[in-house]
């Protein structure tokens, strides 16, 4: 069996990339461990989510991993240069994918970007930005209260709809016509954050382009699968799931099979 690509979140979130991964690159395996019971990432220190980034990716690699995708935009934007340091392997984020994917999309050149408090603080997407233009616009805005809603099933619901005018309008306002999903939970509420900025602007999904990156860096590097058979998915956790895993499951059909609760020590 080939070596597989190793993907970590914080959460259920990052399968979002997963379903990315798989659908482009069908026949790589893709072992897949979301940190259930540590999860959320995005109220903790820097010094706390690169602890954990580098204990998850030690798991990845001892399965042998290939590569680490890290699907998680708090993880991406604290923790990417002590991964890349301490790995053997190539280390691919959310952050630069969705930042390239921002500045080929925008026209006026402001962008927003949404995502947890702790991506937002970091102001990694700002950075990644302004490294690709320095005449970007980047107006930013925390959104806590999506997670909870998304791993609640509301996807369709109009309380998420009244939380998103919340968060979405004073930036639609301002004149943004890029939106980047800062948070590998936002591709689910795609639809409903199209409808509240009134499909006018250009929503850059971190989790579709992050799979882009992945295949560039594969082919390369020669790392991709050989043959014709279709890759694996094996998904681990860290503590059992509740609903969230259910919603997953139905919003991305994604096919996820049996799901394994291993310790992080």
């Amino acid at each position: 069996m080939h070596q597989p690509i190793g993907v970590f979140d914080s959460g259920i979130g990052g399968l979002t990339v997963v379903k990315a991964l798989r659908d482009l690159l069908p026949r790589e395996n893709i072992f897949y461990i979301g940190d259930t019971a540590r999860v959320p990432y995005g109220n903790k220190s820097a010094e706390t989510v690169e602890r954990y980034a580098l204990e998850l990716a030690g798991l990845l690699l001892r399965e042998n991993a290939k590569l680490i995708v890290v699907a998680c935009n708090t993880v991406s934007s604290v923790a990417i240069p002590k991964l890349r340091a301490a790995l053997p392997v190539p280390v691919i984020g959310v952050i630069e994918p969705g930042a390239h994917a921002a500045i080929a999309l925008t026209r006026n050149r402001h962008v927003g970007v949404i995502g947890t408090r702790a991506t937002i603080r970091s102001g990694a997407y700002e950075n990644a930005l302004r490294a690709l233009n320095v005449h970007v616009r980047v107006s930013s805005c925390a959104c806590p209260l999506l997670v909870p809603l998304i791993e609640e099933g509301l996807l369709e619901d109009q309380l998420t709809d009244l939380t998103l005018a919340r968060y979405l309008k004073p930036m639609m306002n301002d004149g943004i016509d890029t939106l980047v999903l800062g948070c590998t939970h936002y591709p689910l509420l795609a639809p409903a954050i199209a409808r509240s900025l009134e499909n006018a602007v250009q929503l850059v999904d971190s989790a579709r382009n992050c799979a882009s990156s992945v295949k560039e860096l594969l082919e390369r590097q020669s790392l991709a699968a050989s043959g014709d058979a279709e890759g694996t998915l094996r998904v681990v956790l860290t503590d059992a799931a509740d609903n969230f895993l259910s919603v997953a499951r139905n919003a991305l059909q994604l096919e996820i099979g049996d799901v394994t609760v291993q310790s992080v020590c």
